[in-house]
């Protein structure tokens, strides 16, 4: 097998991964955009990876995976010397300006960290590549080969894989708990020493000093979107991680723990999460906030922040002129950024709904939510006028659903008039239902 045949193959398969924002990129005027994807560093910019397995051959056989051991699939494998040599052939001719390295597990876990390992120290020492490198860890490995990765590579990652323990009995047996949560904490502490090492000592060595992130799989498994969320928010503060990556289950194997290949994955749900994700990170929420054991799903026609607004409105309206930065971050329509230029500006004189718009707050949403210099809470529309203006369009083009990276749009069947009317009703219920229990 040549080698832009294992590319093929290995890329395909991580494709499934979550952690780089998408992958199978195509630029015009290059040959190769197989296993291309892009991520972002940790000051801001884009960057294109070359997202890849070391080999699909695995040991384990995790019912949602399709590289696991009884799937019939096709299989390959790189050598160190193979994959070192690709990506930094790739990155001379500026196809990427990094690699995203994951693996299946060959013989055992360790044998495999030590695969990667050497792929990781020939680019670095061998070729002088000091590009981005996000490696995964491999749940299992001995402590000392996940500091010899960590110290090699700019991001490490270990894939949670499930929400709670007794789905990750159930669809992967061969994965522990306890593997995957002890070089999590050993990630975070050793980062940790790293950069009080480094405050010392500039030339100390650097660990993951991009940190490390992990993956969820949604919709394998029938855990509740309150479970996800309070386990992430405990992964975050715990074991200060940078990112939790959401993915929706995607049928690609048969097996009778798992949905049925032809069901639909749970977009939606993803694209929920990831906002109740940033609301956390970015806003200052609890997950007990945004979900309760009363209420453990999201409601599908609104975004995480305006549900929380529409069964709080006893916390509004906010004055914008007076409010503290964590109150008007609570407003739907005003984020961090608008937020800030609210409390510098205001300084200045009072505001009004002219200048909030020049700020750049989101007056659609935020109109129903705050008191300003010329719009006072007598001018504030009707409940139920306010739902109604919250209501996700989304709903609307996908029947519930978001555009996949995976499906071929050009066979896929387009909501119908019966589609768009059955959830105009839906919506119509959620409307009165919400408005009122105001």
């Amino acid at each position: 097998m040549d080698l832009m045949e294992k590319l093929t193959i290995l890329a395909d398969s991580a494709k499934y991964d979550a952690a780089c924002t998408s992958s199978g990129a195509n630029r015009p005027g290059k040959t190769v955009p197989s296993g291309c994807c892009h991520s972002f560093s940790a000051d801001g910019r884009c960057i294109s990876l070359l997202k890849v397995l070391m080999t699909n051959y695995c040991i384990y056989d995790c019912k949602y995976c399709v590289n696991r051991a009884s799937n019939d699939c096709r299989r390959a494998a790189f050598t160190p010397e193979e994959l070192a040599e690709l990506t930094i052939e790739f990155y001379r001719r500026n196809y990427i300006e990094g690699l995203f390295l994951s693996s299946g597990v060959i013989r055992n876990p360790d044998y495999t960290m030590e695969q990667m390992i050497q792929v990781l120290h020939l680019l670095r020492y061998k070729h002088n590549f000091w590009g981005y490198i996000h490696a995964k860890t491999i749940p299992g490995a001995s402590p000392e080969l996940v500091r010899r990765l960590g110290l090699l590579a700019d991001r490490l990652s270990i894939n949670v894989e499930l929400p709670s323990e007794q789905s990750l009995l159930r669809l992967a047996p061969n994965k522990k708990r306890e593997a995957i949560f002890s070089p999590m904490k050993q990630i975070c502490i050793e980062a940790e020493q790293s950069r009080q090492e480094l405050v010392v000592y500039k030339k100390a060595p650097k660990f993951a000093p991009a940190g490390q992130a992990t993956q969820m799989i949604i919709g394998a498994s029938p855990e509740t979107d309150y479970q996800i969320i309070n386990l992430a928010e405990a992964m975050y503060g715990k074991y200060a991680l940078k990112r939790v990556f959401y993915s929706a289950y995607i049928p690609a194997v048969e097996d009778s723990l798992l949905p049925a290949l032809d069901a639909k994955p749970p977009l939606l749900r993803e694209h929920r999460l990831y906002q109740a994700d940033w609301l956390m990170r970015q806003y200052g929420f609890a997950a007990e906030e945004i979900l309760s054991p009363e209420t453990p799903n999201f409601n599908p026609y609104l975004d995480p922040k305006c549900n929380w607004a529409i069964n709080n409105m006893q916390e509004f309206p906010v004055d914008v002129n007076t409010a503290e930065l964590e109150t008007l971050l609570r407003v739907p329509g005003i984020g961090p950024t608008s937020a800030r230029r609210i409390v510098i500006a205001r300084r200045n004189g009072r505001l009004g709904i002219a200048e909030l718009k020049n700020i750049g707050a989101v007056l659609k949403r935020a109109q129903y939510f705050i008191r300003a210099s010329d719009w006072p809470p007598s001018a504030q529309p009707s409940k139920e006028m306010t739902v109604r203006a919250l209501i996700d369009p989304n709903i609307y083009s996908f029947g519930m659903e978001q555009l996949s990276l995976f499906q071929d749009m050009t066979g896929s069947r387009l909501p119908t008039t019966r589609d768009v009317k059955s959830i105009t009703e839906a919506v119509e219920e959620t409307v009165l239902c919400l408005a009122s229990s105001l």
